[in-house]
């Protein structure tokens, strides 16, 4: 998947995006960095086609997948081309049954054992899912809300999928649970993933390859291993700086790098 110089604009006024580009190999996981406002949910949503939602547009660049041009493609067709993302904030549907949201995750399925064989892929990574399946979404605790959407996600059988603040709101054991079987969906399905993620230790610690952005623009990229290594990473996003250990409130105000505002 390529994006490429792309520009986004909301309103046909508010400039977000400004020449945002990024590549996510086959078989990688990719993680998007930056703070609030930054860009990142954008940029997933200009991959996903759900700009068109929110009045926003693509209005320069461009982006590819698989060779083919799909920013000017509407979601309905870029899910079945394979792509699938999951919102933040656990969007389940809370009237319906676990197992039926993960029905509707595999709409565009139309074969019955296709979609019994999907649904029990999903039970296998998340086992919980599967003792909660006739409980309705809405009653479920947040962690296996988040697994829910996940799984949902995998019943699109997608090649690339893009996951947006996984870990928000979860305690570090559900982070850390769910963010191993993101792990294990990337090895054991081949299943690309461009990850947002304000934790950017544990994103580093996953991902193949690390993008940062700030004001709608990629100010570094690197070998994910790498950027756990970059002063200015560890002193504005993991909180280190040499003489030990630091809060991005307390480092805020400092003027970043000059290469990071060229």
């Amino acid at each position: 998947m390529l994006v490429n110089n792309i520009e986004v604009i909301y309103h046909n006024v508010i400039l977000v995006l400004k020449g945002m580009s990024l590549k996510a190999y086959e078989g990688q996981i990719v993680t998007i960095l930056g703070n609030n406002g930054a860009g990142k949910t954008t940029t997933l949503k200009a991959i996903s086609g759900l700009l068109s939602s929110e009045d926003g547009k693509v209005t320069d660049g461009y982006i590819q997948f698989n060779g083919e041009r799909i920013d000017r493609t509407s979601p309905e067709k870029i899910v079945r081309k394979g792509i699938f993302q999951v919102m933040e904030g656990r969007r389940v549907f809370g009237d319906l049954t676990v197992e039926e949201n993960l029905v509707v995750g595999g709409h565009i399925n139309k074969n019955t054992k296709k979609m019994r064989e999907d649904i029990e892929k999903v039970y296998h990574y998340f086992p919980r899912l599967a003792q909660r399946k006739g409980t309705l979404a809405g009653y479920i605790s947040g962690g296996e809300q988040q697994m829910l959407v996940i799984g949902r996600g995998l019943m699109a059988s997608p090649r690339l999928m893009l996951l947006d603040e996984p870990s928000m709101g979860l305690s570090p054991l559900l982070v850390a649970e769910i963010f191993e079987i993101i792990q294990r969906i990337n090895k054991q399905e081949g299943v690309t993933i461009v990850l947002v993620e304000q934790n950017a230790r544990l994103a580093l610690s996953i991902a193949d390859h690390g993008y940062v952005m700030e004001n709608g623009r990629i100010v570094l990229d690197d070998e994910a291993s790498k950027l756990e290594q970059n002063a200015d990473v560890q002193e504005f996003y993991l909180g280190l700086t040499e003489v030990g250990k630091k809060s991005y409130r307390d480092v805020k105000h400092y003027k970043r790098r000059k290469r990071w505002l060229t």
